[in-house]
């Protein structure tokens, strides 16, 4: 069936043509960034986290080892019943001082704004008013001190007034982090954590080189001000003054709106200066603003203010890298800032600057397992322009590849393994008469090697064979924008792609790897013709084309990053199966190697559905700090058993419209506290629960003794769209669940698990299909909600 929900990954021209879906408004901890989003190994420093419902954050999880993190203080804006009690305050402040200062014009001032904001109106009760304040207030005091404390309150009432722009962030976690000096290099994830919740992960950076940091804005009035301006006119931009800094360096800063970050150096004739930007990297996707992320640019300035060198991408990554050789010796400038100068606190960056190796390509992107590849590396400041790969014992996939310098690591570019047949493209190829010849199964590596290149390949097929063929090259960082033909020996087309959507590339927006599948017509030779879409090519413009029978295979994902839960209970996970080459069958999700007492509930992703949601049950012991668990995929394929990962990620929107599995690191669990049920939850009807289409259908749950659950309201967490709850009857023993669904939006043979939340509060009506307002597992107002076990369920026939 058409899954009920894919992840948009569009194209940058249609971004205001799509509305957004709406998205269950959750009140669960969330953090927006974390500024510096790193650290040099062996440095303590201070970091600021922005970010939601922060209340109670009490611990900091930095993957990896190494790092130590600790929160300090947190910074949140007053509540709206503190912000009452300081109007109040106030009130009373203003009265006593008009009183003893015998001020009887600013307590009648004061009694008619009092009279304004009263339904008493009437002329004697507003002088019963003024007489009771004299009374209440005779004898007292007023001091330089009281002076000073209605000052100090109205100020607070005035900043509380001024909400953030943005309360994805508009609270602070201040940490101390510490990095040990034998810190492994390299990325990490940090989580905040709560007794009753773990954030989601935000990239955190181990670095090797000196690192400059630009104070944070800290002070909440100082970031609610900074925020409030939506939009800076051009005579708006400013600049501090530049910042010196000592090469190499890492810079870590904040764009602020209409803000330009510049930082001074000195530097050497013929100096080979790299200067590398992250900040998409960083922040992949921002939920609130367009395109959906920080657009940085990057340029160097001579010490008289003369531009000397521009960038404002690498290829097609929205993070600037630029090259640039020093003309002499003396004083110069680099300068960040946004394209078209947004800024606010999660427009967060890092740049490495120095004489730093930076690879720009690699050939070719991949090679056979079980082999030994020569690469040749194209980049500046590399020790060498070859590498042998030993791919001995590599499992197939994408792996990173970099090389050191004299001292420093270059940055890490993918590298694909199959256990395929593998050839080298052969020139020249670009007319059918020159076609490369090929046998199949067989991946080509090969490049566009100049503008308006085109390369062909010739095989034979037989009739009825089905045959896929499939480019990698922007997922392995190849500029190319690839264009796949296929045509007979007659040079009739059968068929072309340009782009393909590929959902399991979380960070991709322009899909500009093709694939196409056909059934052959005849026996004879048939004709591939690879080239780019806008007529680009060059040394860096890689590809691998597979050229195959059709291979069924499976990636997964798992939603969330980060799981809170009590001890014996229950946490619901949406796994996401990404079907390759026709593969339909069902995949069968487990645990590799748990800790004691976990569990997972409805593991099983139906024969041709495309997702599915399931719990995963904690142990009756709470865990000190957070781990990491890993699951597996398990389906069998053309007689064999396979086995894959499935990738922790982060279900992340961008630009108010679009979503994105974005893979994470681990997926990490905190187990704490105890489950408001003892006992199980039992789903005493045997087989799934058959729901007919546009009908109903209904199951019995089984509850034990001395549980609250006779007097939660039960909501349907994240429902398959066309599924609701029509009623709920509850008895002493059991609980019976109506469910409901419409026949224009679901279809007969539809499988899955549907997974009841219990919530604190009090049963809404039968038809109320609201999502649960907290993360599942997470306290409600009165202290209560939890997951019960999922409900296998299947669409029938009316």
């Amino acid at each position: 069936m058409v899954p009920s929900r894919w992840y948009a990954v569009l194209g940058l021209a249609v971004w205001a043509a799509v509305a957004f879906p709406a998205v269950a408004q959750q009140r669960s901890l969330s953090i927006g960034y974390v500024y510096p989003a790193g650290g040099q190994q062996g440095a303590a420093f201070e970091a600021v986290v922005g970010g939601q419902f922060l209340t109670g954050a009490n611990a900091v999880d930095v993957s990896g080892g190494g790092v130590q993190a600790a929160i300090v203080e947190l910074v949140q804006p007053i509540s709206g019943k503190e912000l009452n009690e300081l109007r109040i305050k106030v009130d009373e402040l203003l009265a006593r001082r008009a009183v003893v200062r015998k001020d009887f014009r600013a307590l009648e001032q004061f009694r008619s704004f009092q009279s304004a904001k009263s339904v008493k109106t009437d002329d004697a009760a507003q002088d019963k008013e003024l007489e009771e304040l004299k009374k209440k207030y005779a004898g007292a005091t007023w001091t330089d001190a009281d002076e000073t404390l209605l000052l100090e309150t109205r100020k607070r009432i005035s900043s509380a007034v001024r909400r953030p722009a943005n309360p994805a962030i508009g609270e602070l976690a201040i940490l101390r982090v510490t990095v040990a000096p034998d810190a492994k290099p390299g990325r990490r994830e940090l989580r905040i954590a709560t007794p009753t919740a773990l954030s989601n992960p935000l990239v955190f950076y181990v670095g090797q080189l000196p690192e400059f940091s630009a104070p944070a804005a800290k002070n909440i009035s100082e970031q609610k001000s900074a925020v409030a301006k939506t939009a800076v006119a051009p005579k708006s931009r400013t600049s501090e003054p530049a910042m010196t800094v000592q090469l190499p360096a890492v810079i870590n800063g904040q764009i602020m709106p209409g803000k330009v970050d510049r930082y001074r150096f000195s530097a050497r004739q013929g100096q080979p200066l790299v200067v590398v930007a992250s900040a998409r990297e960083l922040m992949p996707y921002i939920a609130d603003a367009v395109p959906g992320w920080f657009q940085a640019t990057l340029a160097v300035y001579d010490d008289q203010g003369k531009e000397l060198a521009y960038e404002d991408d690498f290829h097609f990554h929205p993070d600037p890298v630029l090259y640039y050789r020093i003309p002499a010796d003396g004083q110069y400038i680099v300068e960040i800032k946004d394209a078209i100068y947004r800024g606010r606190e999660d427009f967060v960056y890092r740049i490495a600057i120095g004489e730093l190796p930076f690879v720009t390509s690699v050939f070719p992107l991949g090679g056979p397992a079980d082999a030994r590849i020569a690469v040749e590396l194209t980049g500046w400041n590399l020790p060498t322009t070859r590498l042998t790969v030993d791919n001995q014992d590599q499992v197939p996939g994408v792996c990173p590849l970099a090389v050191r310098g004299q001292e420093w690591l270059s940055g890490r570019v993918p590298f694909a393994v199959d256990t395929l047949p593998e050839c080298l493209e052969q020139e020249p190829n670009d007319q059918p008469a020159q076609a490369q010849r090929v046998t199949l199964p067989v991946i080509v590596n090969g490049r566009i090697g100049q503008p308006g290149d085109s390369d062909g390949f010739c095989f034979d097929g037989r009739a009825g064979d089905e045959i896929v063929a499939e480019v990698h090259a922007r997922r392995l960082n190849s500029p190319l924008d690839s264009v796949l033909k296929l045509t007979d020996a007659a040079g009739q087309q059968l068929a072309m792609n340009d782009d393909y959507e590929d959902k399991g590339a979380g960070l991709t927006t322009h899909h500009a790897d093709s694939w196409l599948r056909v059934a052959l017509p005849a026996d004879g030779k048939y004709y591939l013709h690879l080239t780019d879409m806008q007529h680009q090519g060059g040394p860096e413009y890689g590809y691998r084309l597979r050229i195959t029978p059709p291979r069924p295979d499976f990636e997964l994902r798992v939603v969330p990053a980060s799981v809170y839960a009590r001890t014996g209970s229950s946490v619901p996970l949406t796994v996401y199966a990404l079907r390759k080459d026709g593969f339909a069958g069902e995949i069968r999700l487990t645990l590799r190697d748990p800790p004691a007492g976990f569990s997972l509930g409805g593991n099983v992703l139906p024969a041709g559905q495309d997702e599915v949601q399931l719990t995963l049950s904690a142990p009756m012991s709470p865990s000190p700090e957070p781990f990491g668990l890993t699951l597996e995929g398990r389906a069998t394929i053309d007689g064999r058993d396979v086995t894959r990962p499935v990738v922790p990620s982060q279900d992340m929107m961008q630009a108010f419209a679009y979503r994105h599995l974005v893979p994470a690191q681990e997926l990490r669990v905190a187990v704490t506290g105890r489950d408001v049920v003892r006992g199980r939850v039992q789903i005493l009807d045997a087989g799934p629960t058959r729901i007919a289409a546009g009908g109903t259908g209904r199951v019995r749950l089984g509850i034990p003794p001395n549980t609250p659950l006779q007097r939660l309201a039960l909501v349907l967490n994240d429902p398959p769209e066309g599924i609701r709850i029509k009623n709920v009857a509850r008895s002493a023993g059991d609980i019976e669940v109506v469910f409901q669904s419409d026949a224009a939006k679901v279809q007969p043979g539809q499988k899955g698990n549907l997974v009841l939340v219990a919530e604190g509060r009090k049963p809404a009506a039968p038809t109320s299909q609201a999502k649960p307002k907290t993360k599942p597992g997470a306290n409600t107002k009165s202290g209560t909600s939890f997951t019960l076990p999922p409900i296998p369920y299947e669409i029938v026939q009316p």
